[in-house]
């Protein structure tokens, strides 16, 4: 049955300028947390910048969803975000509590240098190739909206407990600075785009969105606090999770469910002294087929011939296959024996 043809989508201009509109509404959200700012009203800085941010999360999809993108939509998204979460919080930290400290103008300058630095290599990576094929469940550092409301920390322990510790000048700074630094940093952090849910967590999820939202209403800057802190804290796990794929290429592409069952599966194979089957068969065919193209030369299906043969390059021949045989059947055996428990 052949595929139906539906005719293109031709949307009016006034709906392809509303996630452009989206964009401007972010940039002067977060112009305006610096206005409040020297106004003295920090708590509507803080909710300028959630409303950039959000703003943020809103136009990309927009465009999406109309099939609006184009090339001055991501240049504007990319100049929004430069002054929404880059200029707009470094001023607002500035005013607030590094104004009479000998440094503050310096933080403000390298917290402003790096989001521009985070976001530039945001926008080159986009054009690259992936790696691997789990990289676009990453960003690499921590995204322009997170770092905003993350340096915010200390002035949200303020707004709700009042002045103390947290709201010291040099504190500020180092937090400031130590902020400045994971967003220029590689290493790989969450990215909620690519979040899928299982069906049995849905529910769940449903009841922690709710008790969140009712934190945030009724305790809103401590539940910026905690929701910050709670997000830098997933970072270990991030990376821990990408370097067990970036070992685990029998895991590439196939959904979180049977990640984690290849995952229990090499857990279980540690415990009884065994080698995942699946990462041998692909790791290590991949590498005796290099092996053998350096060796043999240029010509991929040549290399891979000679490799297939008795004592070329890395491939094993019929013996080695035979005395491969019972350590392949002890390794099932334990892993029948590890689901079994």
């Amino acid at each position: 049955m052949p595929a139906p043809n539906y005719p293109a989508r031709n949307y009016p201009a006034s709906v392809r300028l509303l996630p452009n509109a989206v964009t401007v509404l972010a940039l002067c959200s977060g112009l305006s947390a610096v206005y409040f700012a020297l106004s003295g009203r920090f708590e509507l800085c803080v909710a300028a910048v959630g409303a950039a941010a959000l703003c943020d999360a809103l136009d990309g999809r927009l465009a999406r969803m109309l099939d609006a993108t184009t090339r001055i939509g991501a240049e504007l998204d990319s100049l929004a975000d430069l002054v929404s979460f880059g200029v707009a919080p470094a001023l607002v930290l500035y005013i607030w509590a590094l104004e009479g400290n000998r440094y503050g103008w310096i933080v403000a300058l390298v917290f402003a240098v790096c989001m521009m630095l985070r976001l530039a290599r945001f926008n080159t990576l986009i054009d690259e190739e992936d790696e691997f094929p789990f990289t676009r469940e990453f960003f690499v550092g921590v995204p322009a909206p997170a770092a905003a409301m993350s340096a915010g920390i200390p002035l949200y322990a303020e707004l709700h407990f009042g002045p103390g510790w947290w709201s010291a000048a040099p504190l500020v700074a180092v937090w400031a600075l130590v902020v400045a630094g994971l967003m220029v940093c590689r290493l790989p952090t969450v990215s909620f785009k690519s979040v899928r849910v299982p069906a049995n967590y849905i529910a769940p999820l449903l009841v922690l969105v709710g008790l969140a939202a009712a934190v945030l209403i009724t305790v809103p800057f401590l539940g910026l606090a905690i929701g910050s802190l709670a997000y830098l804290g997933l970072i270990p796990y991030t990376v821990h999770r990408h370097r067990w794929l970036t070992k685990h290429p029998e895991a590439w592409g196939v959904p979180v469910r049977e990640r984690r069952a290849i995952a229990r599966a090499a857990r279980s194979a540690r415990r009884l002294g065994l080698r995942s089957p699946l990462r041998r068969r692909v790791a290590g065919r991949a590498s005796a087929v290099a092996a053998a193209v350096r060796r043999f030369g240029d010509d991929p299906a040549g290399a891979m011939q000679r490799a297939a043969r008795p004592g070329n390059g890395r491939a094993p021949g019929p013996a080695a296959q035979s005395a491969r045989q019972p350590s392949r059947n002890r390794l099932r055996l334990g892993l029948r024996r590890a689901r079994r428990r």
